[in-house]
């Protein structure tokens, strides 16, 4: 079984490093100059003059005149609040605007997200994490909250009258949806599945891997569900409020390898991301990642708003009552290590778009991080097992 596990995951690896190399060499072919690869693009703009050739431009660096005019539009248009009545019904009604947003646009306004696998690297954490399992609790581990216990301790759990109650513990756990696989990822926020897809297309093959992903916009999560690539085998699409903490999710906490938040903190009110980091965090299995990618600090969308659509500072409303934050990468780092996760990276990513039929260019700004929960996180198995048995 461990050889087993292992092939899968080599065939997995093997999968995300075609397709990384399949970009990286596009990418390669319109580099401006003979740079090596860096994170976040390698793309750099070296001689103005050449600014139309390319639709982005990476690694931008702004003049501190940039900086002080980018800060002044923002101070500007923040100036005239959103009348505290109507923000109350941004927030009630944020699931409304949401199903409105799929409903008008469904699949067609974002593009597939096919840069998470070169820019978040996830070949990398695939192969630590597998390393550390098998070192620490062999193959075969079952995970229980707060606790890890190998195919032995499991037999010797429930096989003992005294170990009951743990024995039932881990017939729930070996229930719920994706409970075979051996790695397991969560979108949150999955929209109409422009990563879920992209994802899929890679995991879809390989055995011992499954994708969960949620939205609070139950219009989304029909699109994902409706779209023809999507497949319960592989991937469980639920209606899910991160916000709500009562709410349960379909799997138990401490089983997932990966999460994705990507373009969907922003859309929370800020005085309640720091509850939906933590319990994201609850989530993820010892050396599990959080992959962050959303908005950051005088993007051109915050410098575009007009007066009438803040609702506070460096959160907006848009015209169809969908709402966005912008964020600064200590913030970012304040919330995920307030959570107990560790940096890994975290890094503020500034790029030139341009239209090249208008000549128009456009600074964006986000922020991109990944952080980590602590290996060191669970119980000692085998002292679980004593125990439990010797109650």
């Amino acid at each position: 079984k461990c050889v087993f596990r292992s092939l899968n995951t080599a065939n997995f690896i093997t999968r995300l490093s075609a397709l990384c190399l399949r970009k990286t060499k596009m990418q390669h072919r319109h580099q401006s100059n003979r740079r090596p690869t860096v994170p976040l693009g390698s793309r750099i703009l070296t001689d103005p003059s050449r600014v139309f050739e390319h639709n982005m431009w990476d690694h931008m660096q702004w003049s501190q005149e940039e900086e002080e005019n980018a800060k002044k539009k923002a101070t500007e248009n923040s100036l005239v609040k959103v009348q505290s009545e109507d923000q109350d019904k941004y927030e009630r009604e944020a699931s409304k605007y949401w199903n409105e947003f799929y409903k008008t646009h469904k699949n067609n306004f974002f593009k597939d997200r096919n840069w998470l696998f070169l820019d978040f690297s996830l070949k990398n954490g695939m192969f630590e994490g597998e390393k550390y399992w098998e070192k620490n609790y062999g193959s075969g581990s079952t995970a229980v909250p707060g606790y890890v216990y190998n195919k032995n301790q499991v037999k010797a759990l429930t096989a003992n009258a005294q170990g009951k109650k743990c024995g039932e513990e881990l017939g729930k756990v070996e229930s719920f949806p994706g409970c075979d696989a051996t790695y397991r990822i969560l979108e949150v926020g999955c929209g109409a599945g422009n990563s879920v897809f992209p994802i899929l297309k890679v995991l879809c093959n390989t055995p011992g891997t499954f994708l969960y992903c949620c939205d609070f916009a139950s219009g989304a999560v029909e699109l994902v569900k409706s779209h023809s690539s999507y497949n319960s085998a592989w991937c469980s699409a639920f209606v899910h409020d991160v916000c709500d903490d009562a709410l349960p999710y379909p799997f138990p906490d401490e089983i997932l390898d990966v999460i994705l938040l990507v373009f969907v903190l922003s859309t929370i009110h800020p005085d309640r991301m720091q509850g939906v980091v933590n319990r994201l965090a609850k989530l993820l299995k010892p050396g599990g990642m959080l992959l962050f990618r959303d908005y950051g600090r005088y993007d051109t969308a915050q410098l575009r708003f007009k007066e009438g659509h803040c609702l506070s500072e460096n959160f907006y409303v848009r015209g169809d009552g969908t709402r966005v934050y912008f964020f600064t990468k200590d913030e970012v780092w304040n919330m995920f290590t307030l959570a107990g996760l560790t940096e890994v990276q975290n890094l503020v990513d500034r790029r030139l778009q341009v239209n090249r039929k208008k000549k128009v260019k456009m600074q964006r700004v986000w922020i991109q991080s990944k952080f980590q929960k602590p290996w060191q996180s669970l119980h000692n198995p085998e002292e679980s097992t004593k125990e439990a048995i010797a109650i």
